[in-house]
C-alpha cells in the first residue's frame, strides 16, 4: 500500500474522471486514489469502476446516494484513509482546476516538515487562468475578509488543493467539522491553525474547469460569509482537538 492517498469528490464528472485518474496515477506509484462519488446520474462511478479493474490495488471508490456535500464527502475519505496506513492525504478536485503534478510538490512540501500544505492562488508565483475579473474580485475579497476574521496567516484559505499529514486528521475531531460547502475548506485550515499545526502554501496556476459545471451557488457563498464569524465566535468556547 502507498502511503500518500488523493481524495477527490465527484458529482457529474464523467468528462474528467477517467482523465484525471490516468495522470495521478502517471505521476509515481507513491499516489493511491479515492473517489467519493455522490449518486452522479451521468455514470461518473461506472467509469472510476473501470479503472479499477485496471488498477485494483490503486484505485478506491465510495459510492454514496445523493448530493450530501463537499465537505461530508473529505470526512467520509479522511475516516476510510485514517483507517488504513496512509501518511499523507490529500484533497483534489476532478476537473483538473488543479494540475495533478502540482501534487508531487505538495508531497514535497510535507516532507521537508509541514504538516498541512496548501496549493495557493495568492501567494507570490500563484495564479489564476480564465477567470473573469468579477469573480477574482470576489475571491480576493473573500480570502481577506477570512484572513480578517481568523486571523489565519493564510493567503488563500479557501484553497481546495491540500495535503495533510496523517497527524493533523488524527488530531481534529471530525466530529466538529460542521461546514458541508466551501467553508468546509476554512474551517480544516482554521482547526489545524488553532492546533497549532504548521501550514505552508506554495504557489499554484488554478485553471477554471473546461468540462463539466461549476458546484457553485448562492447558499455556498452564504455559508461561507456568515458561517466564518460563527466559526470564530465559537472557536473561543470550544477546541476542535479530538
Amino acid at each position: 500500500m502507498s502511503t500518500h492517498l488523493v481524495i477527490i469528490p465527484t458529482y457529474n464528472e464523467k468528462n474528467n474522471i477517467g482523465r484525471m485518474i490516468d495522470a495521478v496515477l502517471s505521476l509515481s506509484d507513491s499516489f493511491e486514489l479515492l473517489v467519493v462519488d455522490d449518486g452522479s446520474p451521468d455514470g461518473t462511478a461506472a467509469l472510476v469502476r473501470e479503472k479499477q479493474l485496471i488498477h485494483p490495488t490503486r484505485v478506491h471508490l465510495i459510492e454514496r446516494t445523493g448530493k450530501l456535500g463537499l465537505g461530508t464527502a473529505y470526512i467520509t475519505g479522511f475516516r476510510w484513509a485514517l483507517a488504513r496506513s496512509y501518511g499523507v492525504i490529500y484533497e483534489m478536485d476532478a476537473d483538473f482546476s488543479h494540475h495533478p503534478e502540482d501534487l508531487t510538490r505538495l508531497r514535497h512540501t510535507i516532507e521537508s516538515g509541514a504538516d498541512m500544505a496548501i496549493g495557493s492562488r495568492y501567494v507570490p508565483g500563484g495564479q489564476l487562468e480564465n477567470w473573469p475579473a468579477n469573480r477574482i474580485a470576489l475571491s480576493r475579497g473573500a480570502s481577506l475578509y477570512v484572513r480578517l476574521i481568523t486571523r489565519m496567516p493564510v493567503k488563500d484559505p479557501t484553497a481546495g488543493f491540500v495535503a495533510y499529514r496523517r497527524s493533523v486528521l488524527e488530531t481534529i475531531n471530525l466530529d466538529a467539522i460542521k461546514f458541508i460547502g466551501y467553508a468546509f475548506q476554512i474551517e480544516m485550515k482554521f482547526a489545524a491553525y488553532t492546533l497549532g499545526f504548521n501550514l505552508k502554501e506554495i504557489p499554484i496556476t488554478f485553471t477554471e474547469r473546461v468540462e463539466g459545471t461549476s458546484k457553485m451557488s448562492k447558499g455556498i457563498v452564504y455559508e461561507a460569509i456568515r458561517g466564518v464569524l460563527v466559526m470564530r465566535w465559537v472557536s473561543l468556547f470550544k477546541s476542535y482537538r479530538t
